[in-house]
């Protein structure tokens, strides 16, 4: 089984070079689920249910977020307008499992793919220098405890390096896949660790690369050497699509191989 991971879709170009490149590479590397972050997707902050749609027309499975999954307000009540476990395209847009209680949408999707593979995808956000939601590694003890599903995907949107690599070990042999986000850099470190869970710290942004992690190079530059405080315009030069695809055993959940994927204009 392949399971095709594309990292933070950033803005209007990151949507762009990932409508010229999914379709291709789902059908050259005969991909079974497609999972894609999008947490940035509407110009660098958050995401709409318009662009969800299209994102789900492009072929994707599942989308996942992170901590700007509530920049667009509008998403709100998308995210609560399908009925748990259905396959109604916004219960299938997913936020950090670890936010309180209440929190708009779910943390985890659980599905079946067209050949008929169940599976489940996690979102988890982390604690380090980010806001101190509930405790990640807990709420995916808790979560995991009662997924039927082989095939276990995890979204570990964190800032620190360490935090995902703790993330990694802790759920090694749980997981068929703990796959970082948030940072926008790819991360030459994909392995498969020991009991068989798929790994990379960062996925990587899918996006416009003459930035700043996405954003107008200038208007970072100008805080930085500022310290004002101003508007920042998502970026728009060089594209890529980074992505990570996974292959793995449905019966066993247990991941077999790791790519990284970097695709530009």
């Amino acid at each position: 089984m392949n399971i095709l991971f594309i990292g933070d879709i950033f803005g209007s170009a990151g949507r762009r070079i990932v409508h010229e490149h999914i379709g291709h590479v789902r059908e050259a590397h005969q991909v079974d689920l497609t999972i894609v972050n999008v947490e940035n997707a509407a110009g660098g902050f958050g995401v709409t249910p318009q662009i969800a749609e299209e994102i789900f027309e492009m072929g994707a499975d599942v989308l996942t977020t992170g901590n700007h999954v509530w920049d667009k307000k509008e998403l709100f009540d998308y995210l609560n307008s399908a009925a748990p476990y259905t396959h109604e395209r916004p219960r299938r847009v997913i936020r950090p499992a670890n936010f309180p209680p209440g929190s708009p949408g779910y943390g985890i999707y659980e599905g079946k793919t067209a050949g008929g593979v169940d599976y489940a995808v996690l979102q988890l956000q982390g604690r380090v220098f980010m806001t101190p939601i509930d405790d990640p590694f807990r709420t995916a003890d808790s979560f995991l405890a009662s997924v039927r599903a082989r095939v276990v995907v995890v979204d570990f949107h964190a800032e620190a390096t360490s935090e995902k690599v703790a993330m990694g070990w802790y759920l090694d042999g749980r997981a068929t896949a703990v796959l970082g986000t948030h940072t926008h850099v790819p991360t030459a470190d994909e392995r498969i660790l020991p009991n068989g869970t798929a790994f990379q710290t960062d996925v990587g942004m899918s996006g416009p690369y003459d930035s700043i992690i996405g954003v107008e190079k200038d208007l970072v530059l100008r805080k930085f050497l500022s310290a004002m405080p101003g508007k920042f315009e998502a970026a728009k030069g060089n594209p890529r699509m980074c992505a990570a695809l996974v292959t793995c055993d449905p019966a066993t959940g247990r991941a077999s191989a790791i790519q990284r994927i970097a695709l530009g204009e």
